[in-house]
């Protein structure tokens, strides 16, 4: 696999690049996909923050990659969707995925809502401080983008010189989550798929969905790039499927 640096974007095959995760989980930055066609790239997820999607757009601006047409979100979670001002592009995304950010639009975002929700719900910390941290309190002209598209079930977006296979999976970390799949590229995005639920809705118990991995993975996929780790080959992943060796 190519060598991931936190803050420099990599070329994970021709056409598949990605904007790593922060490896710090207090940061809660997810990594940012981009999907280079002939005519434009695919991004996958916004960033955390307009900030963060400036630093992705500058990178791919240096690394002569073509403007983006199109944003998609993995699911609603504001770590992947904060971001979207700043790309200027439609936004696809599953159906779930906008009535779910519909309640989030109405929420006051500010550091004095922050403040005041983590002071009514302790669990809310973890989030609502990295939010905070992330926006640098420059909330004024900050608004969440909605999607223009939406699909249920599947949905393809075609580039020249690749197809971008947009799949609902769901899950318990959100039930809007989807899947991004480059076949050309044997390259699938999985967003948070998997994960347990989100830190201040967890119970005793809750984890990791590998089911849900067991049935992504197939021999058409060698690289499976998740939302906040490394890329991993297919081999990795069904080793860490299958535990240590006997």
């Amino acid at each position: 696999m190519a060598h991931v640096v936190p803050g420099a974007l990599v070329r994970v095959t021709e056409r598949v690049w990605i904007w790593p995760h922060h490896p710090d989980p207090d940061r809660v930055q997810a990594s940012v996909g981009v999907i280079v066609g002939d005519d434009g790239c695919v991004m996958v997820d916004a960033g955390q923050s307009p900030a963060h999607a400036r630093r992705v757009r500058d990178s791919m601006a240096d690394q002569g990659l073509p403007p983006p047409r199109l944003l998609v979100y993995t699911h609603h979670h504001w770590d992947h969707v904060w971001g979207a001002q700043e790309w200027g592009v439609p936004v696809v995304a599953h159906e779930r995925c906008r009535q779910m950010m519909l309640a989030e639009a109405d929420k006051p975002w500010s550091d004095a809502y922050l403040r005041a929700e983590m002071a009514r719900e302790p669990l809310l910390v973890p989030s609502y401080s990295a939010r905070s941290r992330a926006m640098e309190g420059c909330w004024e002209s900050f608004r969440l983008v909605l999607p223009t598209q939406t699909f249920h079930g599947r949905h393809t977006v075609r580039l020249a010189g690749a197809a971008v296979e947009l799949d609902h999976v769901g899950g318990r970390h959100a039930p809007d989550s989807i899947v991004v799949r480059v076949p050309s590229e044997g390259v699938i995005l999985l967003g948070d798929c998997y994960y347990p639920p989100p830190y201040h809705m967890r119970q005793p118990g809750d984890e990791a969905d590998l089911a849900m991995v067991r049935e992504l993975v197939s021999t058409d996929y060698e690289t499976y790039v998740e939302s906040h780790d490394v890329p991993k080959s297919r081999q990795e992943v069904e080793a860490a499927l299958n535990g240590p060796s006997r």
